[in-house]
């Protein structure tokens, strides 16, 4: 196959080689048209500045298209976007303002203040809405219903957990939906417990509003440069410590993730398509090994050394949930099928995923950057609640991974299994 440096070449020497002879050769390979760029579009994304906000941008405004963000401004104080794009102020919830801070009995200290709710998105067209920030149907059909008179498409960013379970096999599009007591909660719940619930109910608004121009987006486990839950990130900088490394469970079990720079590309892509349909946002192709993925963060930060400990004995010692080990599941009981969903729609509509290599290299030289814009940004936020006689912000310390065990923690189950194994 020609590549199109090599038809530009070939056509330019048969060019100068018809000057000469007062003809073209017969044999000269003949250019193919290329495709028709797609059409510029004006994108809209409420939210915008968290994690998939600003890959999102990234992705747009590097393919030509014009983007305009929608939020209440908060999280800029802190970490101003690196792309210049529109700004438009207000509140998903339209009954609040943009500033909807409450004071210690609950209610807002300035109920006045301006742009209220919606209002700033009255009367402007896009071709297409990004909605990564919705989470209670009722602020999403707030949006979806004002915007369906003037924008084309709606994607709204959904999540794998939309599901009422995995099926062990591996689930589709079609499996059960997670369903809620109370349509009306808006709350997550003390365990999360209401989160897929509620974004099924947050899908079914879109579709209501948009129709076979919604789009509705489930993710897995997004993961890459700019993630704040250090869920994938722990296990290259973990890796990069050395030493033995916990590895939870089994070489051979499943996992599936999705870069947010290739979730990121593909929303631009459904946008550029006027893609609607429902879809699953995960990869790679088929579910990966997990004994390759800690290989691999090993492999780009040498030095630690994989210790095996199977989910049998980690369950028997309360250390075989998610929590305990970010990613990992146990491929076990209800969790079977959790890292094995089909993905085979949204790469037919055009996901692509990089190679797992580039997400490991990306998080060891991202991370160390981003601790830094922590401890920055937890000194700001302590100074300014001190300045409202406020109490501080909670959290794990700044400078540290906000998820995994800690290398004390580690070390203390290493042992105890090779005491109670012989090893």
């Amino acid at each position: 196959m020609f590549t199109r440096r090599d038809i530009l070449r070939a056509t330019a020497l048969g060019l100068a080689a018809s000057a000469c002879s007062g003809s073209q050769s017969s044999t000269s390979p003949v250019p193919t048209k290329q495709p028709s760029p797609p059409p510029k579009k004006k994108i809209l994304i409420l939210g915008g500045t968290g994690f998939l906000g600003p890959a999102t941008i990234a992705a747009a405004t590097a393919r030509g298209h014009t983007v305009t963000i929608f939020n209440r401004g908060k999280r800029e104080k802190f970490r101003p976007l690196e792309i210049e794009v529109e700004h438009l102020f207000g509140n998903r919830d339209p009954d609040l303002p943009a500033d909807d801070e409450k004071g210690p009995d609950g209610k807002l200290l300035n109920p006045n203040s301006t742009p209220k709710g919606l209002e700033q998105l009255v009367g402007r067209t896009w071709d297409c809405v990004i909605d990564n920030s919705g989470f209670y149907p009722r602020i999403v059909k707030a949006s979806a219903e004002l915007l369906s008179k003037n924008a084309s498409q709606y994607i709204y960013i959904s999540s794998i957990s939309a599901y009422d379970g995995a099926p062990a096999a591996g689930g589709d599009e079609t499996s059960k939906l997670a369903t809620l007591k109370d349509p009306t909660v808006e709350t997550m719940g003390d365990q999360f417990q209401n989160y897929g619930g509620l974004k099924v109910l947050c899908e079914q608004a879109t579709s209501a509003a948009f129709g076979e121009r919604a789009c509705i987006v489930r993710p897995g486990f997004i993961v890459g440069p700019g993630d704040p839950t250090d869920r994938f990130t722990y296990w290259p900088i973990r890796a990069a410590k050395g030493g033995d490394m916990l590895a939870p469970g089994s070489p051979s079990d499943p996992l599936q993730w999705i870069d947010v720079r290739d979730l990121a590309e593909w929303l631009v892509t459904l946008a550029e398509n006027g893609t609607g349909g429902t879809f699953n946002a995960l990869g790679p192709s088929q579910p990966a090994k997990w004994g390759d993925v800690l290989q691999a963060c090993v492999d780009a930060a040498p030095g630690a050394k994989l210790v095996w400990i199977p989910t049998d004995w980690l369950q028997k010692n309360d250390s075989a949930e998610e929590d305990s080990f970010p990613i990992w599941v146990p491929p076990t009981g209800e969790m079977a099928g959790f890292h094995r969903w089909n993905n085979d729609r949204a790469e037919a509509a055009g996901l692509q995923f990089r190679p797992l290599a580039d997400t490991v290299k990306t998080l060891l030289a991202w991370y160390p950057e981003d601790v830094k814009k922590r401890v920055k940004i937890t000194a700001e936020q302590i100074e300014q609640a001190k300045a409202k006689g406020k109490e501080p912000p909670k959290g794990p310390p700044p400078d540290q991974l906000r998820a995994g065990p800690t290398m004390e923690r580690e070390a203390e189950l290493i042992a105890k299994w090779r005491a109670s194994t012989g090893q």
